[in-house]
């Protein structure tokens, strides 16, 4: 069986480059990584973002206004599985096979100093006219590292519709926005104080995103986040029993 060559995907360079800002940064671990991908391959993705369409889940809240994407297969409250997703590209395929290697995790936990070891989350978040997020934390535990990856050209500086990164619940409060939406990441370790949302999208653009998230795992004790699909199923037979 041939195996799949992962060596033209990341420029782990650019990644390392900015580990020492990562690890240094005051409140919450946080970094913006340029060039993430390798040129051709960036290219390839770019290409075959999947269009907005009926395939995926149009999210309208009071704190949020987004497209969301599973990978096939995906649990419903978004652990990703084993297997292609024979809707998208080699690339995508090939990208995600990757995330969900142990050299990914490792490199990302030398990168971080973060104790990840496995692919938790892997889908496609999406923004056009009227999106946003408001404020919010996630806190499920400091072994959890959440990436946003772009694939957005020709954005405009102080144009909202990034992940931003804030210093309370409060976009008065924002410390970080990037600008720069084309193969670019940005990456923090979950926390109480790792605070952020997106900025009300006024103009008719899209900002296409992957959302990636590796986190602590182990056989004995499953998920260091703990698996919201159990504590869901757990939460129904208590209220079974009540």
């Amino acid at each position: 069986m041939e195996m799949d060559d992962f060596s033209e995907i990341i420029n782990w360079n650019n990644v390392f480059k900015q580990s020492e800002n990562f690890k240094t940064n005051k409140l919450c671990k946080f970094a913006f990584i340029e060039n993430f991908f390798q040129e051709d391959f960036y290219k390839k993705l770019f290409n075959s973002y999947p269009i907005f369409d009926d395939s995926w889940d149009h999210i309208v809240t009071y704190d949020k206004n987004h497209w969301s994407k599973k990978w096939a297969g995906t649990t419903t409250h978004g652990i990703v599985q084993d297997g292609d997703d024979k809707s998208l590209s080699n690339e995508w395929n090939l990208l995600k096979k990757y995330a969900s290697t142990k050299e990914f995790s490792d490199n990302f936990k030398k990168f971080s100093n973060v104790s990840v070891e496995k692919l938790k989350h892997f889908h496609f978040i999406g923004m056009s006219q009227g999106g946003f997020q408001l404020p919010h934390v996630h806190n499920v535990g400091p072994s959890t590292l959440v990436m946003m990856l772009y694939f957005s050209k020709d954005w405009m500086k102080g144009d909202p519709g990034a992940t931003y990164i804030a210093s309370d619940l409060d976009e008065s409060s924002i410390i970080f926005e990037p600008y720069n939406l084309d193969n670019t990441l940005v990456i923090f370790q979950d926390s109480q104080h790792a605070i952020h949302g997106a900025r009300y999208l006024e103009k008719d653009v899209q900002r296409k995103a992957l959302q990636i998230t590796l986190e602590g795992w182990s056989l004995e004790s499953g998920w260091s986040g703990g698996d919201p699909d159990k504590i869901i199923e757990e939460r129904s037979k208590n209220l079974v029993e009540l």
